[in-house]
């Protein structure tokens, strides 16, 4: 029995791989992240909120955002030993199982569009080259903190007509002095400036904000994936909450820098499954 994870920052996907998967195959958790939590801490969460224990897993394959490293891997894996019991664990990060659950075995570039952004090239098997996604202070083009960063600002800068502006404030009942707060002094900025993408998709027929999502885009392509190697000749995959919900913008974007859209879907465990079922059938 394969144990696979999907993990972000929020919150960690679980699914057991079985011929015919049910919504009893898969429990979900708070996210795990080895920046912010101690292997204590992540066994201490397995043991309240892991379902799935009907079943023990003969190996488990995790991808999760802070698997950046070594010392990293070895708190997330030295939590999983203790509680599973096993030693056959692999940790990737987040952007390898994004890569695997897209393009499979073939070759390409894999995307991550979330509340953050990454993206990497991919060799059919691992990631081989990535530029940094730098944080959405510097970095983090399209990705949902971003898109939230750039229509606040235009906002509270009366970049945008007076009627998006009043009406964000009717919607959202809210001023400048909240919003300063939120983002210059309470904990997690770039998940507060990521909740503003709902209102960008439900007015994105207005023409200005239609505009801020793709040249959003379009900085994401120019300062990411164009500096990859072979770009204009591979397929781009997308996975994550933005790709998905902004899918015609985003087409829109790719093709303006002529560039081939692979696959693009707001989730990749169903990609990870397909991926480790291929490969422990051969």
């Amino acid at each position: 029995m394969i144990l696979i994870a999907d993990s972000g920052s929020t919150k960690t996907e679980w699914r057991l791989l079985s011929d015919k998967p049910t919504p009893a195959d898969t429990c979900i958790t708070k996210g795990i992240n080895p920046f912010y939590q101690t292997s204590a801490e992540i066994h201490e969460l397995l043991k309240e909120e892991y379902t799935l224990n009907s079943f023990k897993p003969q190996e488990i394959h995790f991808y999760g955002a802070g698997c950046a490293n070594e010392e990293k891997n070895n708190i997330v894996k030295e939590a999983l030993v203790a509680y599973f019991g096993i030693q056959n664990i692999t940790i990737e990060s987040d952007l390898t199982g994004a890569a695997r659950a897209l393009c499979q075995k073939e070759e390409g570039i894999a995307c991550i569009l979330g509340t953050g952004s990454n993206s990497c090239h991919y060799n059919g098997q691992d990631v081989t080259a990535n530029v940094s996604p730098l944080g959405f202070i510097i970095g983090d083009e399209g990705s949902g903190a971003v898109l939230g960063k750039k229509l606040i600002g235009d906002i509270l800068k009366n970049q945008l007509p007076q009627s998006i502006i009043t009406l964000f404030f009717q919607e959202y009942q809210t001023d400048r002095a909240e919003i300063l707060d939120h983002i210059y002094k309470k904990a997690f900025p770039n998940r507060y400036l990521a909740q503003f993408t709902k209102f960008l998709s439900k007015h994105i027929h207005l023409t200005e904000l239609e505009t801020l999502v793709i040249d959003s885009f379009n900085e994401f392509i120019k300062r990411n994936i164009l500096q990859y190697n072979n770009a204009e000749n591979l397929k781009v995959s997308f996975t994550g909450s933005i790709a998905h919900h902004f899918k015609p913008q985003l087409l829109t974007a790719l093709s303006k820098n002529n560039l081939t859209p692979g696959i693009i879907n707001p989730a990749p465990m169903d990609g990870l499954a397909q991926y480790h079922n291929r490969t422990k059938s051969l």
